[in-house]
């Protein structure tokens, strides 16, 4: 089999800290292009990523969603589109040198979408706050509930064929990102499955569960986008 083409996605916003780390552990035998996007941060990350050997795209406009169209859209502009995109944070929670094991099953079994799942993996103590771990619980059960798909996670390290995210045209451009590409992928009835992965306490503070007002809208926005693509 021919070794395919794999890009790496990584919305970044202020993530001088970590965003090197990030770059630096990804096996660069297995990509092509490390792509961050900078989500309007003020500090030097997109010194540091592009210091890194990353590609640096800019995103002015708020928003993890944003962040993830604006790499998406740098890829669509290449002449040569790549077989596999992975998504990861930019804050160092992942462990980026699990990328081979994220995409394996879409390389040996066809997989169209694989989820690296923190739920089923080893995860630091402190890692996720309580209330993402029951929002990931309430919003794996809805799926499950609605469209029948068993997912434990709506985890940021991810893979998904190029094709299959083309096809299921992703629009949401802040906390629902990750939540409406599995929707989607549950009604088109995509082959989905999850690997366990690691998952440590991140470098600097959460934009998301480090604020109470992050944590309601991230978990509003995600029940909102299950229901609305019913």
């Amino acid at each position: 089999m021919q070794k395919p083409i794999i890009d790496v996605i990584i919305p970044a916003f202020n993530e001088e800290g970590s965003v090197g780390k990030v770059i630096e552990d990804i096996p660069k035998d297995l990509v092509r292009y490390i792509i961050v996007a900078n989500n309007n941060s003020t500090d030097q990350t997109a010194k540091v990523a592009n210091e890194a050997g990353a590609i640096v795209v800019d995103q002015p406009i708020s928003g993890y969603g944003n962040a993830c169209l604006k790499g998406m859209e740098y890829i669509a502009g290449q002449n040569i589109k790549p077989d596999i995109i992975v998504f990861l944070d930019g804050d160092y929670s992942d462990y980026p040198d699990q990328l081979g094991d994220v995409v394996r099953p879409i390389i040996e079994n066809q997989v169209d979408l694989v989820i690296g799942s923190r739920a089923t993996g080893v995860m630091e103590k402190g890692a996720m706050m309580p209330q993402q771990i029951f929002g990931n619980w309430l919003a794996t059960s809805l799926i499950k509930l609605i469209y029948g798909y068993e997912f434990t996670d709506l985890g940021p390290f991810r893979a998904i064929r190029y094709d299959k995210l083309m096809e299921i045209d992703m629009q949401d451009k802040t906390f629902g990102w990750t939540v409406e590409m599995q929707v989607k992928a549950a009604k088109l009835k995509y082959k989905c499955v999850e690997v366990p992965v690691k998952y440590r306490v991140r470098i600097g503070v959460s934009k998301v569960s480090g604020t109470i007002k992050g944590t309601i809208l991230a978990g509003h926005k995600i029940l909102w986008t299950i229901f609305k693509l019913i």
